[in-house]
């Protein structure tokens, strides 16, 4: 267990060894014990975490916001255009400033090519630790839940367990690859089986891809890289299909459009699902797009796990802010 945590930011998983976030994990696990027993635990008693959006949320901002006053301390939604930012504010003075009047600041900027660039900027000027709370090419709290409620239903030793991280088609905006790259590049660290289904237009970054392989080497798990929708199902013991952005392949919206409509058959419904391991959990980040990327049945039936990922956010974000703001 490691124990000098405060003061750290927490960008990516990647920034963190594996005894920090299994520290992160066991903290976690505490604090929904002691919710569930109703102990008080106001471990951030008179810390106040700035949280700058934007981009909206639901389950971000709600699950920071009581999760800061189950602390003991204060959130402070600061939503990004009631700012001076579009006036000058820099990601400098950002950081400076923020930084100063709060104990922890939590960032959610999802522009491309730009989110993560300016969450780093912040945090170099921050005297406070620095959280992301998603950015373009990365959504740690996201996948550390995830990660969370697989232990859950697995148990700690996730060697030789199979994931199936696909893409799924909607017809919504173009959305962040930061849940898939977050999720390869945690799930290869903890010595998964795991696989990466996507058409050929939808690649995530290559230097995503290749820490990931390192990982592999590292941890002892493997990637796999296929675009055959059905094939990724089978025999998997996670199925975790959701849609993103084609975004290395065009950042234009029309033409993203049509690219996906080339596979709006890739579907989450229960024929794919009975491909997979027959004890397998279904996965979503959530919002999902309902009849489009996935079927009411398997949404809300008894694989699903969404309900219980959504609450894991509240368990491992508290942990992280107790370990780095205390």
């Amino acid at each position: 267990m490691q124990t000098g945590l405060r003061g750290r930011d927490l960008i990516s998983t990647q920034d963190w060894s594996i005894e920090e976030l299994e520290t992160l994990m066991t903290v976690a696990f505490d604090l929904k014990l002691k919710r569930a027993l109703g102990e008080p635990h106001p471990y951030l008693r008179d810390k106040v975490l700035a949280m700058l959006f934007f981009f909206s949320s639901t389950r971000t901002r709600a699950s920071f916001e009581a999760g800061m006053a189950q602390l003991g301390g204060h959130a402070q939604f600061i939503e990004s255009q009631t700012t001076q930012i579009s006036h000058g504010d820099t990601a400098t003075e950002i950081g400076e400033i923020l930084g100063r009047y709060n104990d922890g600041l939590a960032i959610r900027q999802c522009d491309w090519q730009i989110g993560n660039e300016y969450i780093r900027a912040v945090a170099e000027a921050s005297r406070s630790p620095v959280f992301n709370m998603q950015c373009d090419v990365y959504h740690p709290f996201q996948i550390l839940a995830d990660w969370m409620t697989i232990r859950e239903k697995f148990g700690h030793d996730l060697r030789g367990c199979t994931i199936n991280i696909s893409w799924a088609y909607a017809a919504s905006y173009q959305k962040p690859i930061s849940v898939p790259q977050s999720l390869i590049l945690l799930m290869t660290r903890l010595g998964m089986n795991v696989r990466l289904t996507h058409p050929p237009e939808y690649q995530l970054m290559p230097a995503i891809m290749q820490q990931a392989q390192e990982n592999c080497a590292e941890h002892g798990g493997n990637l796999a890289v296929l675009d055959d929708f059905d094939a990724g199902f089978e025999g998997a013991d996670v199925v975790y299909p959701k849609s993103w952005g084609a975004l290395l392949t065009t950042q234009e919206d029309a033409e993203s459009a049509r690219i996906g409509q080339q596979y709006s058959d890739w579907i989450a419904d229960e024929r794919r699902l009975a491909l997979a391991h027959k004890n397998a959990i279904y996965m979503h980040c959530l919002p999902a797009d309902r009849g489009i990327e996935v079927t009411d049945g398997v949404l809300d039936g008894p694989q699903s796990v969404v309900f219980d990922e959504a609450e894991n956010r509240l368990h491992v974000q508290k942990a992280a802010l107790a370990l780095t703001m205390g």
